[in-house]
């Protein structure tokens, strides 16, 4: 199994969270490879000046390529919230999973009905380096939850 963890974030090593999100990266190994996909240019830095609008067009521009395989879920915090047990049951019997985290200003509506689903963690705001550290949490607690592994009890 491959799960990709695709986010509009610019490159680089964040040292606060970069241990974590290579510590579940190494610790997911068993169930799935995992990875994470941070997507940025000089397109969506200029659309986020004009508008959330634009923001949002430019992110789907960038996103588009990735919903080519496996299963899309979007994170989006007006969609359907999920505990660890139904976010676990969407990552069941998949080949692909491609999870998407949005820039600034979200998706556009026309991004998330691309999407086999949309998902949400919580009415509450977090940074988007923090919820990659969250979302890693999850893929590793739904994969041992999928494979009867004692982690999420």
């Amino acid at each position: 199994m491959k799960i990709n963890v695709i986010i509009i974030d610019k490159k680089g090593k964040d040292n606060l969270y970069a241990g974590l999100i290579e510590h579940y990266k190494k610790i997911a190994k068993p169930f799935a490879k995992v990875e994470v996909i941070e997507v940025f240019d000089k397109e969506i830095a200029k659309a986020q000046d004009i508008s959330p609008e634009a923001a949002q067009k430019s992110y789907t521009k960038a996103l588009e390529k990735y919903l080519d395989s496996g299963i899309n879920i979007a994170l989006d915090p007006s969609s359907k919230e999920v505990d660890s047990h139904e976010f676990a049951n969407l990552l069941k019997d998949s080949v692909q999973v491609n999870l998407f985290i949005g820039g600034a200003y979200g998706f556009e509506r026309d991004f998330l009905t691309k999407c086999n689903n949309s998902i949400s963690f919580g009415k509450i705001t977090l940074s988007h380096k923090l919820v990659k550290v969250v979302l890693m949490e999850q893929i590793f607690r739904g994969l041992t939850i999928n494979h009867n592994h004692p982690y999420h009890k």
